[in-house]
């Protein structure tokens, strides 16, 4: 895991049968709940969910 990605622990996952994508990936959670307004208003059929990636944000040692 990169110093990247643990600055971005909050994800905005697309819900599919088929399987859950990853569509972004944001410092704070406003941010991501702001993103996922956006993809709901552009694609209303879409099913979003914002989640705390509990692996990025895992503090080492």
């Amino acid at each position: 895991m990169s110093y990247r990605t643990d600055l971005r622990p909050w994800a905005v996952y697309r819900c599919r049968l088929t399987g859950n994508i990853c569509v972004a990936c944001f410092r704070t959670r406003s941010d991501a709940d702001a993103y996922m307004s956006i993809l709901r208003a552009n694609n209303p059929g879409a099913v979003y969910e914002v989640v705390f990636d509990k692996e990025q944000a895992e503090v080492k040692g």
